[in-house]
């Protein structure tokens, strides 16, 4: 089995229930087990901020899926939630990122493993590090919670757990 880290992101309502909804839809694999979920984390866009905030979360699976096979059904979930790209970092029904897949560092024309940015983005790290805080991100051989220390507190200050009790928009 492979252990891939994948994160979730939404910030079109309804929020929470995009993000259900794609983890229903990985766990109706059989070939993708969820191990473990972080908490939700409510976080402000970056590169585009004329937007909505986010919802993010990070899960571990444990799959049979090579990282290409899961790569193609993250998206095939990103399309059938209605996903669409037309702005760069902008607006999303769901977004499925693969982090990690093992050990490995890979580039192809489809995929980069570990993800390019993870480790200069707090609503990567925050979630990752409260399920996966001694994960060595191969590509910069550290630690979660030490590239997460890393992250300067004005990157992070706006970035706080999620509770849909308190929610007021949902």
């Amino acid at each position: 089995m492979n252990k891939s880290y994948i994160a979730l992101g939404t910030n079109i309502e309804p929020r929470k229930k995009y993000l259900d909804d794609a983890l229903r839809l990985l766990g109706n694999y059989e070939e993708i087990r969820i191990t473990n979920k972080s908490s939700l984390y409510q976080t402000p866009p970056v590169g585009y901020t004329d937007q909505a905030d986010f919802l993010n979360m990070v899960i571990e699976v444990q799959t049979s899926f090579s990282s290409e096979e899961l790569l193609t059904i993250c998206q095939k979930i990103e399309l059938g939630l209605g996903r669409k790209r037309e702005i760069r970092f902008g607006p999303r029904t769901i977004d499925l990122d693969i982090l990690i897949y093992n050990k490995e560092n890979k580039e192809t024309e489809r995929l980069t493993i570990p993800h390019p940015r993870m480790h200069e983005r707090g609503f990567v790290l925050i979630p990752l590090n409260e399920i996966a805080p001694d994960l060595i991100i191969p590509s910069v051989d550290k630690t979660v919670k030490n590239l997460l220390a890393e992250i300067p507190e004005k990157d992070k200050k706006d970035i706080h757990r999620w509770n849909e009790v308190e929610s007021v928009d949902e």
